[in-house]
């Protein structure tokens, strides 16, 4: 669990992580004069995440056609994040070592893997920020489980 959850009309918190392209920390989701997408993920043990990063990947020109970037985040470290991206392809922005310090910044739900194989500490369960320009929360989706991803993807 965390803290107080992010609302619609409120400004972004933005928040730094990893980029797995330059290993660089970024900072994510401020105000840019662009509208962004940002999809908090829950990493590499999460099958539908990734069928869901691969639906994202299939529909990121049409993204990028109606003015959007897109950003990526989740808590993996930096070199599971490069094998999933080596073994699915995605060309879109992908961050990683999110923090829990930046989990509850965002109001996300946290859990705590249930086996040593599913994640190597706290992880994020998935969000989606649509955020406007000036970096205004314009729609907010924050899931307690992966469930959220299942039910966008049904609907596609």
């Amino acid at each position: 669990m965390s803290g107080s959850k992010i609302s619609a009309g409120v400004t972004f918190p933005s928040f730094s992580a990893l980029s797995v392209d330059s290993g660089e920390k970024i900072e994510i989701g401020k105000a840019s004069g662009k509208w962004q997408l940002v999809i908090v993920y829950r990493g590499k043990h999460c099958a539908r995440c990734k069928k869901y990063l691969n639906t994202l990947e299939q529909m990121q020109t049409a993204w990028h056609d109606a003015g959007f970037s897109i950003m990526t985040v989740s808590a993996d470290s930096r070199e599971k994040a490069q094998a999933d991206i080596a073994e699915f392809g995605w060309t879109f922005p992908v961050a990683c070592k999110l923090s829990e310090d930046e989990m509850r910044k965002l109001g996300l739900y946290i859990s705590e893997p249930l086996s040593p194989n599913e994640a190597d500490g706290l992880f994020a369960e998935p969000a989606v920020f649509c955020l406007r320009p000036d970096g205004t929360v314009q729609i907010v989706a924050i899931s307690n489980g992966y469930h959220l991803l299942a039910l966008i993807l049904e609907n596609y």
